[in-house]
């Protein structure tokens, strides 16, 4: 039991120490703020020769918005589905007590 307490608490330790390096090498990036060189932004820069192959925003957002309708239009149905059996299941049930009594 001991041998487990000790292997949990320096599981945690390591954790603990992993997410204090983490955060110190966070907080280390944004302090520095370095401006890209003439060759980071030219490999950055928009590519004419490219721009045939780049897919267009407005076809991807409007895909993304058909999906998104598609699943809310689904969830809807399935909720409904499930409404009607339960309203369905309650009646029968009503009609049942009415015979039996």
């Amino acid at each position: 039991m001991a041998f487990l307490l000790s292997k949990t608490s320096i599981a945690s330790h390591f954790r603990s120490h992993s997410q204090k390096r983490e955060d110190f090498l966070s907080i280390a990036r944004r302090e520095f703020h370095i401006e890209p060189g003439p060759r980071e932004k030219a490999l950055l820069a928009e590519d004419p020769s490219l721009k045939p192959f780049k897919s267009y925003k407005k076809s991807v957002s409007r895909i993304k918005r058909i999906g998104d309708v598609l699943t809310v239009v689904v969830v809807a149905g399935c909720c409904y589905e499930i409404y009607v059996k339960a309203v369905m299941r309650e009646e029968a049930r009503k009609q049942a007590r009415d015979r039996s009594a």
